[in-house]
């Protein structure tokens, strides 16, 4: 499976997270399709961004988005979380939410896509922290 222009948005409210994950991401072959850093511009560029595929921060400055993932589900958007808070995030369907453990590698971020992709997020995917 190729990532060769596969459409990212990108929450994210560290920008030195934001900007190594476009590097990870540039590497892969993607392309950024949008990223946001606060909740009401992530909700509000859900609703519109053209993405094939959507990575979360699980919390921006406080904030939750949930509801972010939610809103990428409405548009059958696939989407994982990136944090560092656990792998037992929940939607409200009660299915695991797809979770990548930060920090992550490439390698890691290239697992959790490729399975995020190939189950379209129907089933949760963890993808443990790297020491």
């Amino acid at each position: 499976m190729s990532f060769e222009g596969l459409r990212v948005f990108i929450v994210e409210d560290q920008s030195m997270v934001t900007m190594l994950l476009e590097d990870m991401l540039d590497e892969l072959g993607c392309r950024v399709a949008g990223h946001a850093a606060h909740l009401t511009e992530a909700l509000s560029e859900a609703q519109t961004v053209a993405c094939d595929v959507a990575i979360l921060d699980m919390n921006l400055g406080g904030d939750n988005t949930l509801a972010v993932g939610q809103a990428l589900a409405s548009r059958n958007i696939p989407y994982l979380f990136a944090t560092g808070y656990g792998d037992s995030l929940r939607q409200d369907n009660g299915r695991p939410a797809p979770v990548l453990g930060k920090p992550f590698r490439l390698a890691e971020l290239e697992f959790a896509l490729r399975a995020l992709l190939s189950s379209r997020a129907t089933q949760g995917v963890t993808v443990p922290p790297s020491n």
